[in-house]
């Protein structure tokens, strides 16, 4: 039989429209040039990796996996493992916001709430309100979806807001220590921000992977706090949604974040999850909510601090030392 050489395929002319706005990830991009020798980047949210709890993790797993191993390595809920789920309601009950484990959604890693959010919510064309400069993997996310972003400036954020002549589908905010400008929403912008949103509510988005890395200073009260006090409900039902993320404590390997949010669209989320990757592993979410339960992040969130502070203010020399005069700078 005489085989004939094949074309190769285009794949271009098989890709879905959906696909065709795709763009590499500014974020993917300097890990590979993170890869190279000698090389320190100031660049991305990166942690140190000589911080990681390496052995602490190691003597975790070993645990889990001698008295809970076959649980461990099965599939598991799609909301998440349900002791971490009561242990993050719990905490942001001890902050005032009456949540309960069905307010809770476990994903791998807050990129993937950042995903599901987009998939349940985002129509194309649909307004966007995101923070100039932000995070530029939420924009990737919610891209890929259609979203119209509408930009407004960071410290005019409640203003700008008040302004719009369109009815944003969401705003999305990093509150504690902006990505990418280390800068932190004053408490008059917090609680006009949830003013505003109470008037004519919307979907915001609350991400705090940073929060509980503070260098100085006393704690802002997150803007779920807020909407959880204006509403004085039993079981929180605002419009605010909350993402927090183990990544920068622990490790970001782990990818364990956890959402919280009115149970209606925690549901849903659910059920767009369970398309995606029906949930995230196992372990991982048992070794967090093992360090976690044991009291293991406070410590180690004070010992990256700690660290993270030093380095700041090495570099803060530096940008005085080095940098023209008139140089504007943030101090994270």
């Amino acid at each position: 039989m005489t085989i004939l050489a094949q074309p190769n395929v285009d794949w271009t002319e098989y890709f879905s429209t959906r696909a065709l706005n795709l763009k590499s990830s500014a974020v993917r991009e300097l890990l590979k040039v993170t890869e190279q020798p000698n090389f320190v980047s100031f660049a991305g949210g990166f942690p140190a990796p000589e911080l990681f709890p390496v052995a602490e993790i190691s003597e975790t797993i070993t645990k889990i996996l001698q008295q809970q191993g076959p649980a461990a390595l099965q599939y598991s809920a799609t909301e998440g493992y349900r002791p971490l789920r009561e242990w993050v309601a719990a905490r942001a009950r001890k902050f005032g916001v009456p949540a309960t484990v069905d307010n809770v959604l476990i994903t791998t890693g807050s990129q993937q709430a950042l995903d599901l959010l987009g998939k349940v919510l985002i129509n194309p064309g649909d307004p966007v309100v995101v923070e100039t400069p932000t995070y530029l993997a939420a924009l990737q996310a919610w891209r890929l979806y259609g979203a119209n972003f509408i930009g407004v400036p960071l410290d005019e954020a409640p203003t700008s807001l008040a302004g719009l002549n369109v009815h944003p589908k969401l705003v999305y905010c990093i509150p504690n220590f902006q990505n990418p400008t280390g800068a932190t929403l004053s408490l008059q912008c917090r609680e006009a921000l949830v003013e505003w949103n109470q008037a004519r509510p919307v979907c915001m988005v609350e991400d705090d992977p940073y929060g509980d890395i503070r260098f100085a200073g006393t704690r802002l009260p997150r803007l779920i706090e807020f909407e959880a006090a204006a509403r004085d409900e039993e079981v929180y039902n605002g419009s605010v949604v909350y993402l927090s993320t183990f990544s920068k404590v622990l490790a970001p390997g782990l990818r364990v974040g956890a959402m919280i949010g009115p149970r209606d669209l925690i549901a849903k989320l659910v059920q767009a999850k369970q398309a995606s990757d029906l949930h995230t592993p196992t372990l991982s979410q048992m070794v967090a909510h093992e360090l976690a339960e044991a009291g293991f992040l406070e410590s180690q969130a004070r010992k990256v601090a700690e660290a993270y502070r030093e380095r700041r203010d090495v570099m803060l020399e530096e940008v005085y030392r080095i940098f023209p005069q008139g140089t504007k700078v943030t101090p994270p």
